[in-house]
């Protein structure tokens, strides 16, 4: 769910009790370096650019 970039962390805490930090944490243990560093920054650039954004 948090690949998508239609599911904000606030959906994910409510369905699965995981917090921003600990899908952060998840992330970056589960995928690999480069994939976790796009993702962090598609997260980041769409967050700027939008007020509800994950």
């Amino acid at each position: 769910m948090a690949l998508s970039d239609h599911v904000s962390f606030a959906d994910i805490e409510t369905e699965y009790g995981l917090s921003e930090k600990e899908v952060k944490a998840l992330m970056r243990d589960t995928l690999k370096p480069g994939s976790y560093r796009a993702w962090r920054k598609r997260v980041r650039t769409f967050g700027d650019r939008r007020e509800h954004y994950k």
